[in-house]
């Protein structure tokens, strides 16, 4: 096959249903730059970050389903692939935007079309040629993520009819060339429960025994790891408020040498602030108690002089 030669900035591009206008560079593109202004004022990659594990959580449906690894051949390809079409609601719940036509937003009054694969390339419709789009793509093996915004010129989308849809893949010249990246790439965080071996991960996931003793167990393998609530439910699956059977797990957890800390609590977040660990509403540490004294003795006002007792780390 030869090898795509794209035109360049500057010359003519071959979307006639846009009437003849020329292909900019980024610089030279004055609504992208407006575009980027607006960006610049947010942490574009952490917002990112979060929309795509909420986007992921949501296709999994753990809670639900007892999922957990977007990856696991118990996930059909489609909804792997539906990933991107939750992200675009995410994206703009998170930053606070509107759905609007002609595409997906207004950003700086400027049309954009939120795309997101992971796979390596973007399905750009007919509709976003020659318009801006972010597009994002998430390497799932690699656990990481980033954004491009470009003006997806027709010239630069791979030739022929595109798919039945008439969707066309961007060029990979143009991404590398005359694309702006929104960040560098990111790290999207991994469910922990994917650290498990495959017999921890049948024990904690099992039907039997309750969901006490699944989560003492699921705490017990990823003592240090920080656990978010999506885990919690998903250990649960099917049954009422795992949330609740996760506090009631905490005195058994003590009595097997384990404090369970919750973000939901003052002292819980300050033991693990001591770590170096911020812990959030919702998520939950599991750490040994001899750590956990040593911990919250070191975070207490110097003034502080009785030890407190286990129980009282909450």
């Amino acid at each position: 096959m030869a090898r795509l030669v794209l035109q360049q900035p500057g010359e003519i591009c071959t979307n006639a249903d846009k009437g003849e206008h020329s292909l900019l560079h980024p610089k030279d593109d004055s609504e992208l730059q407006d575009v980027l202004g607006w960006f610049s004022d947010y942490p574009v990659g952490e917002y990112y970050t979060e929309a795509i594990r909420n986007s992921i959580d949501y296709v999994l449906d753990g809670g639900r389903t007892g999922r957990f690894d977007l990856l696991s051949p118990e996930v059909h390809p489609g909804e792997r692939a539906s990933v991107g079409a939750k992200l675009e609601y995410e994206v703009l719940r998170i930053f606070n935007l509107s759905k609007a036509k002609p595409l997906d937003t207004l950003i700086a009054r400027a049309p954009v079309d939120i795309k997101a694969t992971v796979g390596d390339n973007w399905a750009i419709p007919t509709e976003a040629h020659c318009q801006l789009c972010i597009c994002t793509q998430i390497r799932l093996k690699e656990n990481r993520h980033r954004s491009w915004l470009v003006r997806a010129h027709r010239s630069w989308l791979y030739r022929g009819k595109g798919n039945k849809d008439r969707k066309r893949g961007l060029a990979v010249h143009a991404r590398d060339h005359w694309s702006v990246p929104l960040y560098d790439w990111a790290n999207l965080p991994v469910n922990p429960l994917r650290y498990l071996t495959e017999e921890q991960a049948d024990e904690v996931l099992a039907k039997k025994p309750g969901q006490v003793k699944r989560l003492l167990k699921m705490f017990e393998y990823l003592e240090g790891h920080v656990i978010p609530r999506n885990s919690i439910l998903t250990v649960g699956a099917g049954k009422d408020d795992p949330v609740r059977r996760a506090r009631e797990a905490r005195g058994e957890a003590e009595r097997a040498g384990r404090i369970l800390l919750c973000g939901d609590w003052v002292e819980s977040r300050n033991i693990a602030a001591a770590r170096g660990i911020s812990l959030r509403p919702g998520e939950w540490l599991a750490l040994s108690i001899d750590d956990a004294i040593k911990l919250n003795k070191e975070s207490a006002s110097q003034t502080t002089i009785a030890e407190p007792e286990p129980s009282q780390l909450f």
